[in-house]
């Protein structure tokens, strides 16, 4: 099917080496066809020689090229599906993010489609390959660098959620997580506590950590690791096993911070099981202000995130992209915590 020259890798690279995603003008070239002879293979829309159909799907195999449904989305102002991937539904959290992505999109009369990826890097990695055939936007949580995410998006336009705009080159949304947890360190400072812990999240250190560590030493607070546990999971049973460690590493604290409020919640639990009271002898800061902080007791205080601009945010910034704008940056692209007062802190 292929002469000598023809069979010689293809190219798919901008001028610095990167491989792009293929274009159909990329596909017409290596097989000696048209563009229009290309739409009509790939699309299967007959009224085309067998032969040439055959070496034209072998050449966007070869490729790999993605018809790309971003722009056929342009030129005929069909409905937009973008495609929403968090980590986990069963967190009261994200579901509050998708429900700000879902009101933002049907504003605009997009279609959206959610993926729950069960805090999983394969299964992010297995979305973006899915998406990147379906959607024309993907909006989401992704642990991995940005390298590997160009390989499995190809062209479809990215948006990055909690992850500050000066960490990645593509579209972003990220939580200002320094000033949050600034507002809550001096809280507790205010309120007399001198010796505070950390109970961090399972994907290692992070801006919340960094935050309070650097937090801790301006306020001239003990600031090393040993002030910080890891749980074993985002969750009020997380928070449990994590407090237990961290009382019997420090039990001297009279106050800790939770990377979220779920896991806040779960140390009061092992605060209150252990004979202490909260907050007399122990204060409780939470960091996400869910709902469920209202509904405890006591009630927790809480960085409050408001997680529907979030998701309102995202949808603004793919908004940009197809428009062919730049993206939002800076302050306009960062959602600040703001200190919500109840009585556990």
């Amino acid at each position: 099917m292929w002469t000598d020259n023809q069979r010689a890798e293809p190219s798919a690279e901008r001028p610095d080496g990167v491989r792009r995603r293929a274009t159909i003008h990329d596909v017409a070239r290596l097989a000696g066809v048209s563009r229009q002879t290309v739409s009509r293979a790939v699309n299967d829309k007959g009224e085309i020689d067998p032969g040439t159909k055959e070496r034209v799907l072998e050449a966007a195999r070869l490729l790999d090229y993605r018809p790309s449904r971003f722009a056929r989305g342009l030129v005929q102002k069909g409905a937009v599906t973008a495609g929403l991937v968090i980590p986990d539904l069963r967190n009261p959290f994200f579901p509050e993010v998708a429900a700000g992505v879902l009101e933002a999109a049907e504003q605009r009369g997009w279609q959206v489609v959610v993926w729950d990826s069960r805090i999983d890097e394969a299964r992010e990695r297995e979305a973006l390959d899915v998406l990147s055939h379906q959607a024309d936007a993907v909006v989401g949580y992704f642990k991995d660098p940005d390298d590997v995410l160009t390989r499995h998006i190809g062209g479809v336009p990215l948006v990055l959620l909690e992850r500050g705009p000066q960490q990645t080159r593509f579209a972003a949304v990220g939580i200002d997580a320094a000033t949050g947890v600034e507002q809550g360190m001096n809280h507790l400072f205010s309120a007399g506590h001198r010796r505070i812990g950390m109970l961090d999240g399972v994907h290692g250190p992070g801006p919340r950590r960094q935050a309070f560590l650097e937090q801790a030493r301006r306020l001239g607070l003990p600031a090393d690791e040993s002030w910080v546990v890891t749980c074993p999971e985002h969750s009020v049973a997380g928070g449990e096993a994590g407090m237990e460690r961290l009382l019997a590493e420090r039990p001297g604290i009279t106050a800790v911070f939770g990377f979220n409020d779920l896991i806040a919640v779960g140390a009061m639990r092992t605060a209150r099981r252990g004979g202490r009271s909260v907050p007399d002898d122990l204060a409780v800061l939470g960091f996400d202000g869910l709902s469920l902080g209202e509904l405890v007791e006591p009630a927790l205080t809480t960085l409050h995130i408001d997680k529907r601009q979030l998701g309102r945010l995202a949808v603004e910034q793919v908004a940009r992209l197809r428009a062919g704008e730049e993206p939002l940056r800076g302050a306009d692209a960062w959602v600040t915590p703001e200190l919500v007062v109840r009585d556990s802190a």
